[in-house]
Order: structure tokens, then C-alpha cells, then sequence
């Protein structure tokens, strides 16, 4: 809503400017300033018309200010130095907020542009860890704020199936004496045998032959019992991976196996589309100094087989294809693959992607690794999460029944996770530490327990219809300072998630759906609601908080429970 007003603003202020004789800037920026006794919205556009106009900031800021026709929604404009500062009319404002915070409040305008967003493709070599989890949040939170922004968005995972990984494992089946547990989660039981052989590997180095001739041999020839073995390991490994994603309430679009681009001759187009820039040498590669860096681009293996670099360029043209913008999700340790991946596909006429690189977790003991089987799953991370929940409503709500009980854990316990890693900018590490994760006084929690604040306060006004109320019978007078503040935060929804989208970072949505969870809290706190002189607006206030609350959160893919 504040884009609408500040649309407004920069309207009248151009009027303003036209009215003067001067010539118009490109761009009339607004902010919100940081201390509310300076406007509700600000404009420096004096800084811009000064070195055209010649003449002081200041002196120009008071001329448009003193030109300036005010309009609704707007009360007053004043100037503070070389700022002008517009103020509200309070009630107009405030109707205009509570008429805009519908059901679908944040539901942008639909843009006629899709989105191929790719994330958490991690190796179907073991459980999802919390090595994996932040890719696969930040992934699943940014699709949801993409949809919300207007664009059509398909989710991809990448399935790695022609990797090394993968045929170490079938080796494993081949050569170890290794059962699977039937009843074993299969992950977690392919996860065993890779582990199992990586310790082979290490005390017999020779095999590392063995594994290499299974990996030619499935990409060059195919034989259906290996083609069998390779499709089954990958697929009882993805099987656990979309369980404990559901979990998380993560569930993609679309699983695109790597072997496609093998099978259908895209890998071999793109190599015939490089021939003109490529070396042969014991390797096919790319030399990229040209481009400014140093390390080459290797294409094939001395034995003709085809690297994950080489495969992912064809899947990159493949989603250039098929999509107006392509999103990578990615750790920081690809951004030389990544430089090198987008001067390949220039090269081939793809589009080159936007990349969301992020700082890596780690264990307060140190870094994890599924080969060397160092590492807390997912899986284990939402139980421990759910358990540490169970234990505080054991404490906080032990009227309630079990499974209500137990419910409310499970959403409070993912919710904790998911926000956890949310809240913070992708390119600061995270250490993950239980305590701050899953602490109900702040964080995930709270917000959620605000949203329940305002789900058990409207319980209590049964005969409450938000949707037949008359505008027109409330009284907007005299207005409680806490009952603007929230209603200014609950306005600045729709921005946050222009702005989210267009930087492709979700860490704002998980600060505002804090700061709408701090206001409403201070309001709940402090303004009598039921019984007051005010009341038929307040609960039109608090019921306003509770949509915007749970949206922000179903941003975030967190729900938001009516008890806790």
C-alpha cells in the first residue's frame, strides 16, 4: 500500500516542479524516515535539483514544499532542511489500510513473466543434513514471496544421477556385503553404504578404477541392469529427501535428472555449439582467460565422459529456454563454476542466471560431512525441534489434549527452523546453535504466539463479522499513537514483498513479520479492546494483525497456529 501512496507523493511533487519552470529528475525517490516527527514519508529530491538549479537544498525543499498542493491522503508537508516531509491524514490513512488488509493481503498483481527457481538439489547420496537445509529454505521461501509478487514460478530440483557419488554407491551394491534394512528409510540406508565406501576407499585406493569404468560405462553404453541399479539407488534416495521436505513443507515442482541432457543429445549439441572455443587436450576445455579468469572450464574427462559442469550447462539452456529469468539457489564455494557457467552459456545463447549464493552452516564443533558420516539430518533436527516444543507446552498449556499438544509442536518446531535460517542475510554464516533456534521468547515463536494472541481475543467476540463492517460508523478521532504505529506497519506489507522479490532475498519478510509481531504485541498490550469505547474498530485492528501475520509467515512456509 505505501507504493500507492508514495506513487501520490511523487505526483505531486512533479506537478510541483513542472508548476516551477524546472526540469524534471528521472527518478523522485521516497523513504520512510527512521523518527515519525519527520513525516511518514520523505522525499531528498532538493539534493537532486541542486547542482542543475544552483541553488542550496534547503532553499529549493522550502519552494516545492511552499507550491506543493497537498492531496488525500495526506494532511500537511513540511520542510526539514533539504527534506520534505509528508504527513498523513490519520484517518484517511487508516481506512485506507483497513479496506487493503483483506484475506490474500500481500497477493501482488500477476506479471506475465515466469520464473524457474532451482534449489536444495542436493546429491541423492544420503538424508538431507542441515548442510542442505538452508539452500532448500531460502529456495522454498523466495519461490513463495515470487508467487506472492505476481510471477509464475516452477520449482526445480536437479537430480545429480551420472555423478561419481552415485557410482560408488552402486559399486558398493556390487562389491560390498552390504543388506539393506527393508524397513529403513532409504536415504538413511543408501547413506550407510556410501559411508561404508568411502572407507573402502580409503584403505584400497585402487578401486577408485573400478568406480571409474562403472561411471564410463553408464553414460557411454547404458546396459538396462546398470541403468536399473543407478535409477533405483537415486530414486530410493529422493523418496526420503520429498518426505523430509514435506515435513518442512517443501515440495517442488519439478525433479529434472541430469541423464536427460546425456540421453536426448543436448550435452552433445552444446559441446558441437563450443567446438570453435574449446582445447583438446588430455581434457576438452575452455579457456576463459580471455574473460579474466584463469582456471579453465573442463568439458570431458581424459576418457570422453562428460562432467557435472558440462551437464549443467545444458540443463542452464535447457531453463534459459523455458523460463524469462532463471534463479540458482547455491552455496558460496560455486561462484568461480558459476562465472565460468555463465560465460559458457553466453556463448551457447542462454540467459544467464541470478544467483543467490549463501554462507554455509555449521555444528558449534565444526563443519558436517555426509562422507565422512559428520552430520545432524534434517530429520533429526525436526524431531529434536518438536520435542524441545512438546516439552514447553507441557509447561505453558498442559489443559490442552495430545494431539492438539503434539500438532502445535510440529508447526512451532518447524517454524523455529525455518526462521531461524530466514532471519538472517544468505551471505552471513550461520553456527546453528539449539537454544536460539528453538527459544519461545523470541524469534519464530513469538511471532507465531501473537498471531494465536489475536486468533483467542476475536474467539471471544463470536457475534464479530470483519466483513460487515461499516466504515463509515467507526470512529477514527483521537486515535491511540500504538493503534498507528501498527496500522503504518500492517501498510508497509506489500512493499516488503516488491522488494523482496526484485533483490531475490527473503530475509526482509522474516524482519517484518517481527516488527508486525512487536507492534501488535505493544497494541495488545496496552489498548484496551474489548468492552472500549473503540472497540468495534480495534478488533477490525486486531483481525487486520492476524491476516498480515499469517501471511507473512506462509511467506517464510511457516503456519501459524490459532492456540498455543
Amino acid at each position: 500500500m505505501y507504493k500507492k501512496l508514495e506513487n501520490k507523493a511523487i505526483e505531486s511533487v512533479k506537478n510541483t516542479i513542472q508548476t516551477l519552470g524546472w526540469e524534471e529528475p528521472s527518478e523522485i525517490k521516497f523513504e520512510i524516515p527512521p523518527n515519525p516527527n519527520m513525516g511518514d514519508m520523505a522525499t531528498s529530491v532538493a539534493f537532486q535539483l541542486a547542482s542543475t538549479l544552483k541553488k542550496s537544498p534547503v532553499d529549493i525543499a522550502q519552494s516545492i514544499a511552499g507550491n506543493l498542493e497537498v492531496k488525500s491522503p495526506f494532511k500537511t508537508v513540511e520542510t526539514k532542511g533539504p527534506y520534505i516531509n509528508f504527513f498523513f491524514d490519520p484517518e484517511l490513512f487508516s481506512r485506507m489500510v483497513l479496506e487493503s488488509v483483506q484475506e490474500d493481503y500481500g497477493l501482488l498483481e500477476e506479471k506475465n513473466e515466469k520464473i524457474i527457481l532451482e534449489h536444495t538439489s542436493a546429491n541423492p547420496n544420503g538424508p538431507l543434513h542441515i548442510g542442505h537445509i538452508r539452500n532448500a529454505i531460502i529456495g522454498d521461501s523466495l519461490a513463495r514471496t515470487l508467487r506472492s509478487a505476481g510471477y509464475q514460478v516452477e520449482t526445480q530440483y536437479y537430480v545429480n544421477d551420472m555423478g561419481r557419488q552415485i557410482a560408488m554407491i552402486v559399486w558398493g551394491l556390487q562389491n560390498l556385503d552390504y543388506q539393506m534394512d527393508p524397513k529403513g528409510r532409504g536415504d538413511v540406508e543408501i547413506g550407510k553404504l556410501y559411508f561404508q565406501v568411502n572407507q573402502e576407499l580409503k584403505a584400497k585406493p585402487e578401486i577408485k578404477g573400478q568406480i571409474d569404468s562403472i561411471l564410463k560405462t553408464y553414460e557411454k553404453e547404458n546396459p538396462p541392469e546398470l541403468e536399473s541399479m543407478f535409477k533405483k539407488v537415486v530414486r530410493k534416495c529422493l523418496d526420503g529427501v520429498e518426505d523430509t521436505s514435506r515435513r518442512m513443507n517443501i515440495v517442488h515442482d519439478d525433479f529434472i535428472w541430469e541423464s536427460q541432457f546425456v540421453r536426448d543429445g543436448s550435452m552433445e549439441k552444446i559441446l558441437e555449439a563450443l567446438d570453435e572455443y574449446t582445447t583438446q587436450n588430455e581434457v576438452l576445455y575452455l579457456d576463459l582467460t580471455d574473460y579474466g579468469i584463469e582456471k579453465e572450464l573442463i568439458l570431458t574427462r581424459s576418457d570422453g565422459t562428460s562432467l557435472y559442469s558440462t551437464r549443467d550447462l545444458a540443463y542452464h539452456l535447457f531453463k534459459s529456454k523455458n523460463s524469462d529469468q532463471v534463479v540458482d539457489i547455491l552455496g558460496s564455494d560455486h561462484k568461480l563454476a558459476i562465472d565460468q557457467l555463465k560465460i559458457a552459456l553466453g556463448l551457447v545463447g542462454g540467459k544467464s542466471p541470478d544467483v543467490v549464493f549463501y554462507e554455509f552452516i555449521t555444528l558449534p564443533e565444526g563443519s558436517m560431512s555426509t562422507r565422512r558420516g559428520v552430520f545432524i539430518s534434517v530429520d533429526e533436527l525436526i524431531d529434536e525441534a518438536t520435542q524441545r516444543a512438546l516439552a514447553e507446552l507441557e509447561t505453558r498449556r498442559p489443559e490442552l489434549g495430545e494431539d492438539e499438544k503434539n500438532n502445535i509442536a510440529k508447526i512451532i518446531g518447524v517454524g523455529a527452523i525455518r526462521y531461524y535460517i530466514s532471519r538472517l542475510s544468505p551471505e552471513k554464516h550461520i553456527v546453528f546453535k539449539w537454544d536460539e533456534a528453538l527459544s519461545f521468547e523470541r524469534g519464530c515463536a513469538s511471532i507465531q504466539y501473537a498471531h494465536a494472541r489475536a486468533c483467542k481475543l476475536l474467539e471471544k467476540v463470536s457475534e464479530f463479522n470483519p466483513s460487515k463492517v461499516d466504515m463509515d460508523s467507526l470512529d477514527f478521532q483521537n486515535m491511540d499513537t500504538l493503534e498507528i504505529d501498527l496500522l503504518k506497519t500492517l501498510a508497509r506489507f506489500s512493499t516488503i514483498i516488491e522488494d523482496s522479490a526484485r533483490d531475490l532475498r527473503v530475509h526482509p519478510v522474516a524482519q517484518y513479520a517481527l516488527e508486525v509481531a512487536g507492534a501488535f504485541n505493544k497494541f495488545y498490550k496496552s489498548v484496551p479492546v474489548i468492552g472500549s469505547d473503540k472497540e468495534l474498530l480495534r478488533l477490525l485492528l486486531v483481525d487486520k494483525s492476524r491476516i498480515t501475520i499469517r501471511n507473512a509467515l506462509d511467506l517464510l512456509g511457516i503456519e501459524s497456529p490459532s492456540s498455543m
